[in-house]
Parts: structure tokens; sequence; C-alpha cells
């Protein structure tokens, strides 16, 4: 039969939720199938609540869905606030049991049985392996899990987790579960990874060397992926003061020719503006992550959103060519930090990898490989490539709008240039003319910067209903076309992750036998359909709007639907 469940951990923040969901996760990937989890948590490091949702399936999935199966309730409030998405023959399990529970508790002591284990620390290996038994699943397959994970440690470590797992295990064996189903070993279909370790990885693959960041989630782990990296290459990370200097210093970094990046969310983005602008008109090659979270100010930190995408676009004062990549996927995450990286030094303009809590903070099984490419192009000129370094004009006017981009100290050719407007030598200037010319030669850059943007991906684009998304949204927006298409209605989607320069021509190419077209983002304003309208007067009959902090579900679409019919 076919495979399609989720399973949601919930308890405290401290608890051992995120264990309990790289287990399962991790025992599904090596039986061969495709698993996404969501991780939904509280600014706070113990208490509130939080949990973990683990969609398993034997095909590919890039969204998570409401109806939960199997709920391991670590405390009383994850049973209060998940039981009404249990249907009929699901099952809670929990520690104890609640004359509250709507739905049957199958109790299974999980504390008590780690302490027989040899420590109250295993509960969360308890509580993984009564999944797992409930799921059907061979108890060798989380055994093999656990030997690889805590192999390499004390052997009484991994003796004691696996007695805790075995106890868990048999305090189900006897339980009978709706859901369970037939386990096959492998073949590993691919690899566990969320979005910062995938922009990471791309980072590197692009040939960065130096990141600068001050501490602000949902961002923070395109760093630490960073830090744990710098053991095997060569690699700098510096943790700043604030924003802005993290900011100033990727810009110092990348003038002496070292490709460099930042990541922080929406709020610190405000704080690094003033640097984006000299970047600008400095015509220094920089990215930053921006990895979006609602606000305004403080917002909700642990949460995600859309709601930056005009922002970004925008950001700074007056105008100047930037590039923007929003990523649909992890395997995008990688491949679009790569293109970042090489645009933003090809074109010597600004990249901006617009990202969000969920894509970053989700796990995805994919099976896209990663691959650094074969060779890393440099924009960078020496002596030999000027006609005459001696007299070298850092801002040259050429009809590309980019000036050949020679290096501090690296030869005869004398580097000036300045945040204030200048002549083409870099020295300062306030002439009207040169400033007319200085702008033009900056925009110049746009023709050829849109040259390179993608356009969406088409899924059924000649329906009669055309759902049009960005980011991180395509999954649930791709899916939810699949359940409205089962059910006999004819819709369709596109979704970008070139955002700037926006691909109008081929926006329009591809929605052009629309009937009826319908955005769908995790903003309030519906900021991705003004973008369409003015970039290619595209009028949509309306939009699907989510910003209560959490993922976008299909189901959320498919709710809304009838309003566009």
């Amino acid at each position: 039969m076919s495979v399609d469940i989720t399973v949601t951990i919930g308890g405290a923040a401290g608890q051992g939720i995120q264990t309990v969901g790289d287990l399962l996760a991790q025992v599904c990937q090596k039986a061969g199938l495709y698993v996404m989890a969501i991780n939904d948590f509280e600014s706070r490091i113990r208490g509130g609540h939080s949990f973990v949702q683990i969609r398993i399936s034997d095909h590919e999935i890039f969204s998570p869905r409401y109806e939960i199966a199997l709920l391991v309730a670590l405390d009383r409030q994850t049973v209060l606030l998940h039981q009404n998405k249990i249907p009929d023959g699901g099952i809670i399990l929990s520690g104890e049991s609640f004359d509250d529970a709507q739905k049957p508790i199958t109790a299974v002591e999980f504390d008590k049985l780690a302490e027989e284990a040899g420590g109250k620390i295993t509960a969360n290996t308890v509580a993984a392996g009564s999944c797992l038994a409930l799921l059907g699943a061979p108890f060798e397959f989380l055994k093999d899990i656990l030997a690889a994970r805590f192999g390499a440690k004390d052997s009484s470590v991994l003796e004691k987790n696996i007695k805790a797992a075995e106890l868990g295990y048999q305090a189900v064996a006897e339980t009978e579960f709706k859901w369970a189903f037939a386990w096959e070993k492998g073949p590993e279909k691919g690899l566990l990874m969320n979005g910062t370790k995938a922009i990471a990885l791309g980072a590197l693959a692009a040939d960065c060397r130096f990141a600068s960041f001050y501490p602000m989630s949902p961002a923070t782990g395109v760093i630490r992926n960073l830090t744990e990296m710098t053991e095997h290459i060569p690699f700098v990370v510096e943790q700043a003061e604030d924003e802005i200097a993290a900011v100033n210093m990727i810009i110092g970094a990348s003038f002496a020719g070292v490709r460099s990046m930042t990541a922080t969310s929406g709020g610190g983005f405000c704080l690094m503006t003033e640097g984006l602008g000299l970047a600008g008109i400095a015509e220094i090659p920089i990215v930053i992550v921006n990895a979006q979270r609602p606000g305004p100010a403080t917002g909700l930190p642990t949460r995600t959103a859309q709601g930056d995408l005009l922002f970004v676009i925008n950001a700074s004062q007056d105008e100047f060519p930037r590039f923007v990549f929003a990523p649909r996927s992890v395997s995008e995450a990688f491949t679009d930090t790569i293109r970042a990286f090489e645009l933003s030094e090809k074109y010597q303009v600004p990249a901006i990898i617009l990202t969000d809590q969920f894509l970053n903070d989700s796990v995805f099984l994919t099976t896209e490989q990663f691959t650094a490419p074969s060779s890393v192009p440099r924009f960078i000129a020496a002596d030999a490539d000027l006609d005459d370094p001696e007299n070298y004009h850092r801002f040259a006017v050429t009809e590309s709008g980019v000036s050949p981009r020679a290096l501090p100290c690296r030869g005869k050719a004398i580097v000036k240039s300045s945040g204030n407007e200048h002549l083409e030598d870099g020295h300062i200037s306030e002439d009207k003319d040169n400033r007319t010319r200085m702008v033009n030669k900056r925009n110049a850059k746009l023709e050829a910067m849109t040259g390179e943007m993608n356009g969406p991906e088409e899924y059924f684009e000649d329906a009669e209903i055309l759902l049009i998304g960005w980011g991180s949204s395509a999954g649930a927006i791709k899916e939810a076309v699949d359940l409205l298409r089962d059910k006999d209605i004819d819709a369709g989607c596109l979704t970008f992750s070139d955002m700037w320069p926006f691909p109008a021509e081929k926006a329009l190419a591809a929605a052009d036998n629309a009937k009826k077209c319908v955005t769908v983002e995790l903003n309030s304003t519906a900021q991705f359909k003004r973008l369409l309208r003015q970039q290619t007067g595209i009028h949509c009959a309306g939009s699907i709007l989510k910003y209560d902090g959490r993922p976008l579900f299909p189901q959320d679409i498919i709710e809304e639907i009838d309003r566009f019919l």
C-alpha cells in the first residue's frame, strides 16, 4: 500500500524532542523512505511548547500535512494542542494518561524505562523505540542508527541507548496501529538536509572564504554550519559586535578579493542597509542571506514568513542594481548560493539570498546531487589584463556597465574607491554630468543581469486556475495542485526563485494561457502580486495569504480556492 503518514513529537523545550525526530528521520532514510520534518519551537531555551512533525512517505515530499496519525506527547500541553488533528484510528503515545484526552492514549513510562536502561537522559530514545514499533519498523533498523550515532563514544553510552530503545519498542510491541506498514531496507534515496546546511555548502562550493555575522534566528544555523567546516577547510568565521560591523567586514574582505558573506534576518538586514548601499556605489560584490521571520521589530523570532520581498529589492537609499534569489528547496539553496557568489562578482553588485525559517530549519530528504563546480570562475583583472595599469580607472565607463576590477596591492594598478559619488578613477566628484554618467553606468548592468535570471518552474501552466508563488512555498503549492486535480479541478502553478532583476518576459511567456491567476504568499499584503503586476502587467484575481508565522500547508490553499473558482 502507499505510505504517507505524519508523526508529531511534542513537549517543552529541553526535553529532547529534536533527538526523537532525528532518530526517526535517519531510520526512514536507511529504509529507503522519504521524509520531511518541520521544527516548531518558541523563542526560549526551556519551557513553552515545541514540536517536531515528521511526514514519512514512499514518494518524494516537500511540504507538511495537518493530519497526525501518531502523536508522541512528552507533556500534557502537547495532547491538548494537537489532539484535534488526529483522525479515527490515530494514537497518542504518552508517559501518562489525561482525563481531557479526546483520543485513545497508549501509556509508555518514558522516564521510568529510561532509568531502567541506565539514565533518564535516554527517555527520548525510549520514545523513538516506541514510535518505530508502532509503525512496524524492525528493531534492527533503529539499532543500526544508534550504533552509528553513539558508537564512537564510550561503549556504555551506546549500550544504554540500545537498552532504552529496546524497552520502548517492547512496551508497545503488542499494540495495533492502523497506519503500520511493511518496511524493507534500502537502498537509501538521498541526503537529509536543511536549508542552513545547504546554503553553507553552497558558499564553500562557490569559493567563499570569509563570513562575518551577528547571531539572529533563523539565520544563525548558516554560520554554525560554516564554523563546523572550518576544521576541514581554510575558512574564517568572525562573530561581529553587531550587524553593521558584520556587513562592513565582508565589504572590506571582498574589496581585498576574498569572496565573503553574512547571514541575518529581517531586523539585522535593516541595520545592514547602509552597508548594502556602500557595496552598491563602490561596486563591491557581497552576498547577504536574509532568513525571513515575522516582524516588525522582534516579531516572532522562531517563526516563518515571506514579508521581506519588496524590502530587499528596494533596500538602501536611491537606486542601484542587485540580485535577489529565493530558493524553493534545499537543492536550490545550494545552487542559488553558488549562483549568488558568481553573479555578484561578475557584475560587481550585491546579491541577496532570501530564505525563511521554514526552509532553514526543516529537514528534507533530497535526491538532488550536491556537487561543487569543477572550476570556479573569478572575475578579477591583473596588470596583464589592463591596457595601462599605471593609469587604472576602477570605475571606467563601459557599454556593459562592468569595469575591470583590479585588487589593491596586487600589481601596478592603484585602486581608489569611495562611498561618495566619484569619477572613473575613483576620486570624489559632485559634478552633475559625472553623476548622471555614473548612475547610467551602474544601471547599464541591468540588461545583462536580467538575462541571467531563470523564469518560473511550470506545472500544468495551461490550467484554468494558475497558482503563482515564490521561494519555499513552492512545495506546498505544487502538492495543492495535485490534490486539486484529483478533485477534477483544473489547477496548475508557476513558482519563482529568481526574484530580481525580475524575469518579466519569461514570466509573461509562462502565464500566457492562464485564465485566472492567484498568488500564494506568506505575507499580509500580497507583495509578490504587486511585483508581478508592476513588472509584467499580469492581473491576478486575488491572493491566498497566510501570515500567522506557521508554514504553508497544501490544505491552506485548498480551503481558500473556492473563492476563485
